[in-house]
């Protein structure tokens, strides 16, 4: 049990410090730029060597995405424990409205997702880390119980889903942040609705 309670503070102590080590590289890269600002000078500004940078992030662009894989899983979770009788737009709707918030969390401030965009080895990473998270939901919606979606609809529905996200995260950047961005996700995804797959969030 004691064992237990070491390992369990030892992740929290972990977590926090790769949530305090990314804020504090997000503002750098913001400030002085993603490529003019290298690892030894995220590291410095925390107290760490570089080699203790390395041992949170496995490389300079996960400090921006670094929790992505985590979140993946979650949002795959998710989506299977929607009731089985949902249709899968709505599981998408549903599930993605609720993580918008988490999805999004290295990206809440506008200054951050123009970095991402004019960066083109953020803007590369960020689509490789989307389209494994589309690929696991993808998956997801398959695994529910009575589902019967063949992977072609699985993965144009995710997809769309994930066009959905894109529209509303670039809706809110042109607005300074400045809008609700849970009610540009339901826009986007009522603009999109499959005939037949979708019926109102309640």
């Amino acid at each position: 049990m004691n064992g237990e309670r070491v390992s369990g503070l030892r992740e929290r102590t972990r977590r926090a410090v790769r949530a305090e080590l990314a804020e504090l590289a997000l503002g750098l890269f913001v400030e002085r730029g993603y490529e003019e600002t290298k690892v030894e000078d995220v590291a410095a500004a925390a107290g760490l060597s570089k080699r203790s940078f390395f041992r949170y992030f496995p490389s300079k662009e996960d400090v921006v995405f670094g929790d992505v894989e985590d979140l993946a899983d979650e949002v795959a979770e998710a989506v299977r424990a929607r009731p089985a009788d949902e249709p899968p737009w709505t599981v998408l709707r549903t599930v993605l409205r609720e993580w918008e918030v988490r999805i999004h969390a290295a990206q809440r401030d506008p200054a951050v997702l123009r970095l991402i965009e004019s960066t083109p080895a953020l803007r590369a990473r960020m689509h490789q880390r989307r389209d494994e998270m589309r690929a696991r939901i993808a998956a997801a919606l398959r695994a529910r119980p009575g589902a019967g979606l063949d992977a072609f609809t699985a993965d144009l529905l995710t997809g769309c889903a994930a066009a959905a996200l894109d529209a509303a995260g670039r809706e809110w950047i042109r607005r300074d942040g400045d809008a609700d961005r849970g009610e540009l996700v339901d826009r986007a995804f009522a603009a999109l609705a499959p005939d037949g797959l979708a019926r109102p969030v309640r």
